[in-house]
């Protein structure tokens, strides 16, 4: 459910709740939990959306990409070095203009705006740590 989704991640709800449905289907199948709604389910699991793990996985990409720790040339990424000592992180992501439904299914796209609004009163390093021991 989760296999390559940096690279396919769906954007449309309806794509979004038919993925979301089979592990929806799957936790309902556990009797000892099955009268539980699905997020209590997920927590009685210890489980995740699928919709926040492709996030997450998003995320420690995006930490991979900034910090160098990928072979990838970086520039394809349209990653911009932003020293800003306002901010707890060193490098914003910049989000080019472009008009096409297709942006939304992009990583960059994807990714930009929640990874240019973490939190920003934390250490970013420590939080993307965190992120990666999930």
């Amino acid at each position: 459910m989760e296999y390559n989704s940096i690279i396919w991640n769906p954007f449309l709800i309806k794509d979004i709740t038919t993925i979301e449905a089979v592990q929806r289907r799957f936790t309902k199948r556990i009797p000892e939990i099955k009268h539980l709604t699905y997020h209590q389910r997920l927590s009685k699991l210890k489980l995740e959306s699928l919709e926040l793990r492709r996030l997450r996985t998003d995320l420690l990409f995006a930490y991979k990409l900034v910090f160098g720790m990928l072979d990838v040339n970086v520039a394809d990424f349209s990653i911009t070095d932003f020293n800003n000592a306002r901010r707890s992180q060193c490098y914003k992501l910049y989000l080019p203009s472009c008009k096409s439904s297709i942006r939304y299914s992009n990583f960059n796209n994807r990714v930009i705006r929640v990874w240019n609004n973490l939190l920003k009163d934390v250490d970013f390093k420590a939080y993307m740590v965190l992120l990666s021991s999930h």
